[in-house]
């Protein structure tokens, strides 16, 4: 779950707001982990339903310590929010999938592939104005997903795996499903406070993940219960930092450090799940950081640039 920037207040201290961005990834890192240690045998749904609702607890906790908690279900626009967590479940469910099928820094590359995504379908559904050095950016963005990725989906390499080919295809679904959900965040930032987006998507994503318990929950061993509450638990205390970080700098100051979770995914893959790092991986997962990169780095230049621009324009008569 990301949270566009405008929706919170921004302050004047980017050492703090970088802090706190770099912990939000290491949070998040932690749950993955935890996910991938506990998803084997666990169906989709259920860790979905695990990582929603135990996130609930923190962030209910920190609004009613804001005060914020009786306002934050006061909303116009219900169906709405509702959309934001059927996408949700769904992009968290396919990635979650993913994670137990993949080598960490493999779906940690992918999973990279949102953001560019969202340039695109911004543009296709908001109407926003994309320039040549988005698409650029975009499409070698792309290319440095298929190197990752192509390796595992044809059956005519050799050490072919039919379940990591399964998983890359459901890893590319859920970069493309989180990319609608980016989409339908930046609708409901338009009329909706952020803590009514964080209860909603939390509540709604809990429901929603409910619906699969027909469909071969089982019932978890005493450690994976363990961990995938904490993972839930991370889940939120993630989410609220993330959230906190935009407080005190722009989103070009803050974004290059997500991709600090590349270095963290690669030294947890060959530490704890003994993954190691294809070549494929490591130069397509780089294509796609830099990639990402440039747009945040031209978006910086062009917001300094417009604002100039403002500055220097002659007030209306």
């Amino acid at each position: 779950m990301t949270l566009s920037p405008a929706a919170v207040d921004r302050g004047g201290d980017p050492l703090r707001g970088i802090l706190l961005k770099v912990v939000s990834v290491i949070v998040f890192v932690a749950m993955q982990t935890l996910i991938k240690l506990a998803g084997e045998g666990i169906p989709a749904g259920e860790i979905v339903f695990f990582r929603s609702f135990f996130a609930l607890v923190p962030v209910a906790l920190y609004l009613w310590w804001l005060g914020d908690l009786a306002t934050a279900l006061r909303t116009d626009d219900l169906p709405g929010h509702f959309f934001r967590g059927l996408i949700g479940v769904t992009s968290m469910g396919l990635g979650f999938f993913a994670l137990t099928r993949l080598p960490y820094p493999e779906w940690i590359s992918i999973s990279y592939g949102a953001p560019l995504l969202t340039v695109v379908f911004a543009a296709l559904f908001l109407k926003e104005k994309v320039r040549l050095y988005r698409w650029s950016a975009v499409l070698v963005g792309l290319v440095g997903i298929l190197i990752v990725s192509l390796p595992k989906l044809t059956l005519f390499s050799e050490g072919f795996d039919r379940a990591e080919g399964v998983g890359i295809l459901a890893s590319l679904g859920a970069a493309a499903v989180s990319a609608v959900a980016m989409i339908q965040i930046r609708r409901l930032v338009r009329t909706e406070k952020t803590a009514t987006i964080v209860v909603y998507f939390t509540l709604t994503s809990s429901t929603i993940a409910l619906v699969s318990l027909p469909f071969g929950w089982v019932w978890p061993r005493s450690d994976q219960a363990v961990l995938l509450v904490c993972a839930g638990l991370c889940g939120g205390v993630g989410q609220l930092l993330l959230t906190g970080c935009y407080r005190y700098a722009d989103a070009s100051t803050i974004a290059p450090f997500e991709y600090t979770s590349l270095v963290l995914a690669i030294a947890l893959g060959a530490f704890l799940f003994e993954e190691i790092v294809t070549p494929s991986t490591l130069v397509g997962g780089l294509v796609v950081v830099a990639a990402g990169i440039y747009i945040i780095f031209r978006e910086h230049q062009l917001g300094i640039e417009r604002r100039k621009a403002r500055k220097v324009s002659p007030p209306s008569p």
